[in-house]
């Protein structure tokens, strides 16, 4: 069995030691892969260490302590020297995605308006587009070699990481610290990494998975982290691939999606060799039994072991990391109900346990609260996670989230069971959002669906298919273009903003 306990030396250890050990190795510590080319942009551990010194620098010229400090930046080196500047001063991190678009604006805008950051930190070419403050251009700081890291205590506030919002209005949870540190310190013990541990991905920085594996990891470990862009990523997805055979011995993470799209560009690929893969984490989503087989049958040509695919659960309010699979890999168990489930494994360093079919997780790792609230996220210890699981053979299962719930008839439905059904119905189909709604003949269940090709066919195949799968007839299916279903900035569909787009529609019409 695991260790219980994150050991005590780390929790009473500061982040930024870990960065001032690795100031003396002259190594690669972050390299940025850009396309096309490609081309390798890295920075050395010195490098890394007198670039922060100068962030830090310039924040204390301009901020107090605990203030907020923004970071809206390109996923480049730059967003790395950032986060740690940020962090060294010892100042509250508030690490955001670009503003592009209508969704991405809105998000930026509000994360401002609940953090009030004093200073922004952004890319050169972004500095006339981000909400006002002031802002500094992290390209024209200058590195400092004797900057010393401020004075913090464990509990201190390090960063506030604002969740994706796929329920409601994106908080800010305040991770401390401590909790990063201990973050850190699960994710590395249940993967067995160390300094020799490439951590590997593309996966954006603003969100909790990219942000600890491939930038608080690496300074936790005094590893070496290789990652390319989100955008480059789903543009070809076999980059993520070729990075991984590149860097023996590599973990990485991705979510659900991430998997399809590769497995689905497999046959694209030219021989390369998967058999050093450490562990790919599969989470942030609902993990699929169907894109467990679909990825393990597309890769192990190349030697990719099947124990590497680690299916994986938690949230930001847990510094990310709650259960992982081990070394046995993935686990899929048909139950009752007749539906495939995958197992997301086992707690590392804290605590789970089910409270009328919550998840419910107690450790270091937890966040304190939220930014601007009054409320502690958990006051007995534990915190209720708004997601649905049970545990057979110390393994968690996660069945869906609370308020995604659809009740019809007193049956209970988890709205990614009746989307995986919909994917399945038809070929054209592509991602599906499934929601509850309320009309004169009482509560009913309505569907979004991206599809290639909309028409009779295709719609007639997905309301037999829920039907027999589920006993339910649809409310109402509206079958949209690719891309269309509604996500949130970590790729999970939004089935709340679906439901307002479509039936809210409806609804306003009537």
């Amino acid at each position: 069995m695991p260790p219980a306990d994150v050991p005590d030396d780390v929790l009473t250890t500061p982040f930024t030691d870990y960065l001032l050990r690795n100031a003396g190795e002259d190594r690669p510590a972050f390299t940025c892969r850009t396309f096309p080319g490609p081309a390798d942009h890295t920075l050395t551990w010195p490098e890394v260490v007198a670039r922060v010194r100068g962030v830090a620098r310039e924040l204390r010229h301009r901020t107090r302590p605990g203030d907020r400090v923004a970071i809206v930046a390109r996923q480049d080196l730059g967003y790395v020297v950032a986060f740690l500047g940020v962090l060294y001063a010892g100042r509250v991190a508030v690490p955001l995605p670009v503003p592009i678009g209508r969704t991405g604006r809105a998000r930026v805008e509000s994360a401002f308006a609940d953090a009030t950051p004093s200073v922004c930190l952004t890319s050169k070419d972004l500095l006339d587009k981000v909400p006002p403050a002031v802002v500094l251009a992290v390209e024209d700081i200058e590195p400092d070699d004797a900057e010393p890291p401020a004075a913090v205590a464990m509990t201190d506030p390090a960063y506030l990481q604002y969740t994706s919002g796929s329920t409601r209005r994106p908080a800010g949870a305040v991770i401390s610290h401590r909790a990063l540190v201990a973050g850190c310190w699960q994710t590395t013990q249940c993967y067995g990494a160390d300094a020799s541990t490439p951590l590997v991905g593309w996966v954006p920085f603003f969100h909790d998975m990219g942000l600890v594996l491939l930038v608080g990891t690496p300074v936790f470990l005094g590893s070496r982290s290789v990652f390319c862009t989100p955008v480059e990523f789903v543009r070809d997805p076999l980059r993520w691939i070729r990075l991984l055979a590149e860097h023996p011995g590599a973990v990485t993470a991705a979510p659900n999606f991430a998997f399809d799209l590769a497995a689905e560009a497999a046959g694209e690929l030219e021989d390369l060799d998967l058999s050093r893969v450490n562990s790919l984490l599969n989470g942030s989503e609902p993990v699929r039994a169907g894109t467990v087989e679909n990825f393990e049958r597309a890769f192990a040509p190349f030697g990719l072991p099947r124990a590497a695919h680690k299916p994986c659960y938690g949230l930001a309010e847990a510094t990310v990391f709650v259960t992982s699979a081990g070394a046995e890999g993935p686990t899929v168990r048909v139950f009752e109900d007749g539906e495939p489930r995958v197992s997301v494994g086992r707690p590392y360093g804290q605590r789970i346990r089910i409270v009328g079919n919550e998840i419910q997780v107690a450790g270091p790792n937890l966040a304190d609260g939220y930014w601007g609230r009054d409320d502690v996220i958990a006051p007995d210890g534990w915190l209720a996670t708004g997601d649905l699981g049970f545990v057979h053979d110390g393994q968690l299962y996660v069945t869906g989230r609370l308020k995604d719930l659809i009740i019809v008839d007193g049956r209970n439905h988890h709205p990614q069971d009746i989307e995986a059904t919909v994917e399945a119905a038809h070929p054209a189909i592509r991602r599906a959002a499934a929601f509850g709604v309320r009309d004169g003949r009482g509560e009913g269940v309505a569907v979004v669906a991206g599809c290639t090709a909309p028409g009779e066919a295709a719609e007639t195949a997905v309301r037999r298919a829920v039907s027999a799968a589920h006993d339910l007839p649809l409310r109402a299916l509206w079958l949209v273009r690719p891309g269309e279903v509604p996500r949130t900035s970590s790729g999970k569909v939004s089935r709340a903003a679906a439901r307002e787009r479509w039936w809210g529609e409806n609804e306003r019409h009537g």
